[in-house]
């Protein structure tokens, strides 16, 4: 595998974490669907600017029918992820949501015929053991009642998240990755505009520049990830979603003060370690 689409990947997930903090911010004020709605409206706002400029063509048929399914699994993956960022710290969030590169492995091998070598077996589970090591360590230090909905909300986000990267590798091989990207927000924004508006409460102004940096932080990373998943297999690229926790603890430094703790810092050392073995030839 090329180092270029694992090098994307990873950027891709960096401001996708980095849009889960605005996300996370925004979810103190506002009902989950809300903040979807938002966030793909502003996401729709930014598309449409793009293609305004670049002219990518009409889809064809097979693109619509393939990519609508993709956009209602995104709706149940951002609904139950937004959830659990509101009930969960961001870092325990990102934790759970570690279980997607397994089940993007299996779920390339039933649907790609993608082989899963000892390697990326490897990258999987050293990731995961880095996982463990935090949570283990959280779990030790913190006595603060946990979300079990918060919990069961972001194991549901792993498992449609992972499906739904599936199906991108998938239609990345076929469709112009600006097309993907186009129902990545267009799509749900429609499905979830009725819910964000019975859910609707009223909108500080000031907010609009987050949810708009929202907007930004998605395309760009939708971008890299289809342009990414269109030139590597989904299980070479899943350990990479590793890295997201480096970014978590990161951000909890910077923007919150957050220290982390021994346990982070072992299991960050790990999910990196995964990260480089998968990025190899």
């Amino acid at each position: 595998m090329k180092f270029g689409p694992a090098l994307r990947a990873a950027a891709g997930i960096a401001v996708l974490s980095i849009m889960d903090a605005v996300i996370k911010g925004m979810s103190a004020h506002y009902p989950t669907f809300q903040v979807a709605f938002l966030r793909f409206m502003c996401g729709s706002i930014v598309v449409a600017g793009v293609v305004a400029v670049l002219k990518p063509g009409w889809p064809n048929r097979e693109t619509v029918a393939a990519n609508a399914i993709r956009s209602v699994i995104a709706v149940v993956t951002a609904l139950s992820f937004f959830y659990a960022l509101g009930q969960l710290p961001l870092a325990e969030t990102l934790v759970l949501s570690f279980l997607s590169p397994m089940f993007i492995a299996l779920f390339g091998m039933l649907m790609l015929r993608e082989k899963v070598d000892s390697r990326i077996v490897g990258a999987i589970g050293i990731g995961f053991l880095g996982t463990l090591v935090v949570v283990l360590g959280q779990t030790g230090e913190a006595n603060a009642a946990r979300s079990w909905t918060g919990v069961a909300a972001a194991l549901v986000s792993a498992i449609t998240y992972a499906l739904s990267l599936v199906l991108l590798r998938q239609r990345a091989q076929r469709d112009k990755f600006l097309h993907i990207v186009i129902f990545q927000n267009i799509g749900p924004f429609i499905l979830v505009a009725p819910f964000g508006l019975w859910a609707w409460q009223p909108l500080h102004y000031e907010h609009l520049a987050w949810f708009m940096l929202m907007g930004v932080l998605g395309v760009i990373g939708h971008v890299l990830m289809a342009t990414a998943y269109a030139k590597a297999e989904a299980a070479r690229l899943a350990p990479l979603e590793y890295t997201a926790l480096i970014w978590a603890v990161l951000i909890g430094y910077g923007v919150f003060s957050e220290i982390p703790t021994w346990a982070t810092l072992g299991g960050g050392i790990l999910i990196v370690a995964a990260a480089m073995l998968t990025s190899r030839r």
